[in-house]
């Protein structure tokens, strides 16, 4: 290296402890007085349209909230009409029903300029009845549609043994969380209070009770079609089952729930159960000053958040846990000792949140499995996840603290009885994997179950790694296999719960950089060759959500501060500190729009369901620029140590 890059170097060294300094200290400032942190969360505006929608299923309406939800959904409305799943991308036809249903709810006309043009952008994507499954269940019970608009999902299915090849247990949390009070809405078919007698026949291209057969096939393949033909016959035959067992179907549905109801923290801690137990409680005729009413009720209530811009909206869930996890990290890589108060304070609090006296659903393929796990929200006692355990214990550990060593133990024991047969991880389930469920009716939107995928099981075996488990450990090397055959054509991995490929590649090569993988090694060759060619020419990463389709994978709408970080870090841990790509993605963050801690990102770079439901997590723009500016300023002074390298 010569003088002059010498003076570069330092010039730029200076550059990032100023940013990391001033992004540092008001990241404290964020920190809760108990020491969490908890960031805004947010979805499409199907939630908030869902809030305003269970406001008159109740006939239980605050004008004050309406109007603020319709006045978020007003602003989210795309120039082409409709509402998007994500900013700037297309009108998605669900979205769009139920923004525009929500808004007429809250009492916007049918000839108001913005309904205009939503309803004929609707009528041109092919109308209301193109809809989802799970916005044509929220017509349904407003009377929009008929019941055959949706599949029939029996209560019975309540009662189905294990082997059965569909019962719950082999759906995800978030299904089963959402599907047990649904059986109990789509078997008592409630009508919603609807208190305005408001109706939107306007945005359907055939009149809905006109239409023979709603549900169409997706694919056409063969088991889809024998789908399709069941849910016909059971339909004709519902009339047919015993009202015995009907009886105890219901019963034990509303068992399921209640017991997962999850104090003010909501069923499976996610609003569209919360929603559903809450209308489910109602159809059931529950009493509103029920305390399990109530409670539900507050629940979706506590929801509701005021966003920087001012406007209210309803989050998706809230996740202190994870936000409070990453934030530690950061924090320790831009050199907060273990002695600092305000991180043990972090620490503390979520040592305290650990699951220990509760097996939750995860058990029914493990039953002798001692829990151990964190959950991503304050409470989901339920449902831990393993990718919040990985991280949460990778911090713990980090800060070498003899008093964090039982919890770290036990989220370990935890963690290894939660490996699926493959040598992957799933978020909250064993070997979660029956694909054939997804082409039921009920699943179009191709979620319903909850698979090993990369990124999870990049982050448990670098837990393990950094605990120290020995490469030739069966976990390790189940896993290091999984990792390497699921790797794509083009050298990146799939990234499940962030946006998308860089996501998925840097949690990988942080792993195999743990474990001792050889950074010459063909697949991470493959992997730096891959991100190296996806950086922009202002030197940052960008990845659109129009990724999670296969024909628009390489869509890179603009730069963002979180995947620019994703991108540095997986390439410094694949030894590539010194490479030039490097250093321009450092020189983008330093150079980027910040204020305070949060660095400018208005796009979304996570997801809740691949091509159904993306997020936007406001603490992604905070913590982990200020985690890949201070590392690579580490590595270039000499700091760097290799328990750093965990993520």
């Amino acid at each position: 290296m010569n003088k002059d890059n010498g003076r570069l170097d330092r010039a730029l060294l200076q550059d990032i402890d100023a940013v990391v300094e001033d992004a540092m200290s008001s990241l404290w400032q964020q920190q809760k007085p108990d020491g969490h942190w908890a960031f805004e969360l947010e979805a499409d505006v199907t939630i908030s349209a869902e809030y305003i929608f269970l406001m008159h299923f109740l006939d239980d309406i605050d004008l004050d909230v309406q109007e603020d939800l319709a006045g978020f959904i007003r602003h989210i409305q795309g120039d082409h009409g409709g509402w998007p799943l994500f900013y700037g991308g297309e009108l998605n036809i669900s979205t769009s029903v139920k923004a525009y249903y929500a808004l007429k709810l809250s009492g916007d006309k049918e000839e108001d300029p913005h309904m205009v043009k939503a309803r004929n952008a609707i009528l041109a994507a092919g109308g209301a009845e193109r809809c989802n499954v799970f916005t044509r269940y929220g017509l349904a019970l407003f009377g929009q549609v008929p019941w055959r608009a949706v599949p029939i999902m029996p209560v019975e299915l309540m009662l189905m043994p294990k082997w059965f090849p569909i019962h719950m247990g082999r759906f995800s949390y978030w299904s089963r969380t959402v599907i047990a009070p649904l059986l109990i809405l789509a078997t008592l078919k409630p009508m919603a209070k609807n208190p305005n007698e408001v109706h939107i026949p306007e945005l359907f291209q055939t009149p809905p009770f006109e239409i023979p057969n709603y549900l169409q096939p997706q694919s056409g393949g063969l088991g889809e079609r024998f789908f399709l033909v069941l849910d016909k016959i059971l339909k004709w035959g519902e009339h047919l089952f015993p009202k015995s067992s009907r009886t105890r179907a219901l019963a034990r549905a509303e068992e399921f729930f209640r017991e997962r109801l999850n104090g003010e923290e909501g069923l499976g801690a996610i609003f569209p159960a919360m929603a559903n137990s809450i209308m489910a409680l109602d159809a059931l005729g529950v009493p509103r000053d029920d305390p399990d009413f109530k409670t539900a009720l507050l629940s979706v209530k506590k929801l509701l958040v005021k966003g920087e811009d001012g406007r209210r909206y309803c989050q998706p869930c809230v996740s202190p846990i994870w936000d409070t996890a990453l934030a530690t990290h950061a924090a320790m890589e831009a050199g907060t000792g273990a002695s600092d108060p305000r991180l043990k304070s972090a620490m503390d609090w979520m040592w305290d949140k650990q699951i220990l006296d509760i097996k939750g659903d995860w058990a029914d393929k493990n039953p002798n499995l001692k829990p151990g796990g964190w959950a991503f929200q304050y409470e989901n006692a339920h449902y831990p996840d393993t990718d919040d355990t990985a991280v949460v214990g990778m911090a713990l550990h980090r800060t070498g603290r003899a008093e964090y060593n039982e919890p770290i133990e036990r989220a370990a024991h935890w963690l290894k009885g939660m490996q699926s047969k493959n040598g992957g991880w799933g978020s909250f389930d064993i070997d979660n994997n029956s694909e054939y469920l997804n082409l039921i009716p009920f699943a179009d939107h191709g979620a319903l179950l909850d698979p090993p995928t990369s990124d999870v099981t990049a982050r448990c075996l670098s837990f393990f790694a950094q605990l120290g488990c020995e490469r030739s450990d069966s976990t390790i090397k189940r896993a290091v296999a999984f990792l390497i055959n699921e790797q794509e054509g083009d050298g990146s991995w799939f990234g499940r719960w962030g946006t998308n490929y860089i996501y998925g590649t840097w949690s990988v090569l942080c792993a195999f950089n743990m474990v001792g993988e050889d950074h010459g090694a063909p697949h991470i060759r493959r992997a730096v060759d891959w991100l190296i060619d996806r950086q922009r020419t202002d030197g940052g990463w960008g990845e659109g959500e129009e990724s999670y389709w296969a024909e628009t994978r390489n869509h890179a709408p603009v730069s963002t501060p979180s995947q620019t970080a994703w991108a540095l870090i997986a390439l410094m841990a694949a030894g590539e500190v010194d490479n030039e790509a490097v250093e321009r993605g450092v020189r983008y963050l330093t150079k980027a729009a910040r204020k305070g801690d949060k660095w400018s990102e208005p796009w979304f770079t996570a997801v809740g369901f691949p091509r159904v439901f993306f997020l936007r997590y406001d603490g992604y723009s905070r913590y982990f620029p200020i985690w890949a500016l201070a590392r690579y300023q580490n590595l270039k002074t000499g700091n760097a140590r290799q328990i750093m390298w965990g993520m």
